[in-house]
């Protein structure tokens, strides 16, 4: 069984394969064109679902749809203090404005950061509790399936470390007094959100390849 993942980012791509290394796992342009995906739903599951439900949809056109099956995650950081922003706009954070409307497309990870620690500091607050969210979601020829995963800890205004991406070097997970960007790879895979979600999701993908072995 063959994995694609709806993605293009390539720090989620080498994580993912870093966990499930039992599978043969090929980035999103590796095996189709890259295309635009409008994520337009209002939930986690929703925009993961979004994602692997387009790609396998352009596995399926290609008559793949029996040797691939399409893996998406959908992330983000919920600040408290922030009223849970990013949310599902942690990607786009720099590009949402007031009335939560994503304007342009200019958001990176940088600029991202850049607006959590100006929004806590508008708070005169050096932190806050927080969250991470990961939903995992696996769409193929039996049909569609989600995971979720989390991680809490707290947000700082602050950078700290330079390992990882996105909002890590803000974000202290429970039980250390490192950021996820201090913190090494190894301990990191082990308590982060999208694994959590990915430990899960592998007993579907554990299913599925059992039961494309038994089709052939």
């Amino acid at each position: 069984m063959k994995i694609v993942l709806a993605t293009s980012n390539l720090d989620k791509v080498k994580e993912i394969k870093e966990f499930l290394k039992g599978y043969e796992i090929y980035a999103l342009s590796e095996i189709v064109k890259p295309f635009e995906i409008i994520e337009d739903g209002s939930t986690f599951q929703q925009n993961a679902l979004i994602k692997s439900r387009a790609v396998f949809a352009k596995l399926k056109e290609q008559g793949l749809d029996s040797e691939f099956i399409s893996l998406s995650d959908d992330s983000g950081i919920s600040v408290d203090a922030l009223g849970g922003e990013p949310g599902i706009y942690s990607a786009r954070y720099f590009d949402l404005d007031e009335n939560d409307k994503v304007r342009g497309k200019n958001a990176n990870d940088a600029n991202n950061r850049a607006k959590l620690i100006s929004k806590l500091k508008v708070l005169n607050l050096k932190s806050s509790p927080a969250h991470y969210t990961a939903c995992i979601a696996i769409s193929s020829k039996f049909g569609d399936f989600t995971a979720h995963g989390f991680m809490n800890g707290t947000a700082i205004d602050e950078e700290r470390g330079n390992n990882g991406f996105g909002y890590d070097a803000l974000f202290i997970p429970d039980g250390f007094n490192k950021t996820l960007g201090e913190l090494d790879n190894e301990t990191k895979l082990k308590i982060s959100h999208r694994s959590k979600g990915l430990e899960l999701a592998n007993f579907v993908l554990k299913s599925l390849k059992k039961t494309l072995v038994k089709r052939i």
